[in-house]
């Protein structure tokens, strides 16, 4: 997977075990995300999907300060400030949200500082959200009188329901990590020295899972959350895919012959 970079901010990635890890680097600015950024990084999710050597992706933020503190305002005036321009960031930044959402392997969003406006849209996009207990979140849309799209709206609703999205819209209230996982935003939040090693066990484990079996899963579930592109019938031809594996003969082996089983995609 080759790096990619924007100015301002750029997003880069490295593969190793089985893991991509996709670095969002904006640090002069917390992490914010520039319209170059989201383009990279639809861009780069794309890449580690149709990679076969990758089994799971990590979206983090580069550094300890921050996820993503929201799109840079700082380039507003330059690439968010008709209405065609308006058009075309909506569209990076959906783009850069459904490629997360609609990657066929799972997708992990990890934590660290700041994470606010866009940041929440980025990590509810993901599968599973760890973070650290000092970790700050916000939707702060209704002070800086931004729109915020019916997508990454419907995700918020989905995952926390609509009282909670609610009050989290209309007060603009910042909350910490322990907070976010009391109310269901993140799975678990933790000590800021014990998170990379708790994450780093997660994603070993689910790279050594079956691959077709998490891609059917993945589907089944964004089915059943009212997601039209996946089919019922797409569904089912993915949940036959993982009886005609070489891996459902694999597992059946290696529960037999009590060994770990050691799965290939096929």
């Amino acid at each position: 997977m080759t790096d990619s970079s924007t100015s301002p901010g750029r997003v880069f990635a490295t593969v190793e075990n089985g893991v991509a890890n996709l670095v969002l680097s904006n640090p002069a600015r917390y992490n914010a995300m520039s319209l170059g950024m989201w383009e990279s990084l639809a861009q780069l999710t794309r890449e580690a999907d149709a990679d076969p050597a990758v089994r799971v992706l990590v979206l983090q933020g580069d550094g300890d300060k921050s996820f993503v503190s929201g799109a840079d305002i700082s380039e507003f005036a330059t690439v968010r400030d008709n209405p065609a321009q308006v058009a075309h960031y909506a569209n990076a930044v959906r783009d850069a949200q459904e490629g997360l959402s609609a990657c066929s392997k799972p997708v992990i969003a990890v934590i660290r500082g700041i994470c606010m406006g866009g940041g929440l849209g980025l990590a509810l996009a993901c599968d599973l959200r760890y973070c650290a207990d000092d970790a700050r979140f916000r939707m702060p849309a209704a002070r800086l009188g931004l729109g915020y799209d019916l997508d990454g709206t419907r995700r918020m609703v989905d995952i926390l329901g609509a009282a909670r999205a609610t009050e989290l819209f209309f007060t603009a209230r910042t909350f910490d990590g322990r907070e976010a996982a009391r109310i269901g935003f993140v799975h678990q939040s933790y000590a800021p020295d014990a998170l990379a090693a708790a994450v780093r066990e997660t994603t070993s484990a689910i790279a050594a899972n079956a691959p077709l079996t998490l891609r059917s899963a993945k589907m089944s579930i964004r089915h059943l959350l009212g997601d039209e592109d996946v089919s019922a019938s797409a569904v089912a031809d993915a949940v036959a895919a993982c009886f005609e594996s070489q891996d459902y003969r694999e597992g059946q082996q290696a529960f037999r012959e009590k060994r770990p089983p050691q799965f290939t995609g096929r």
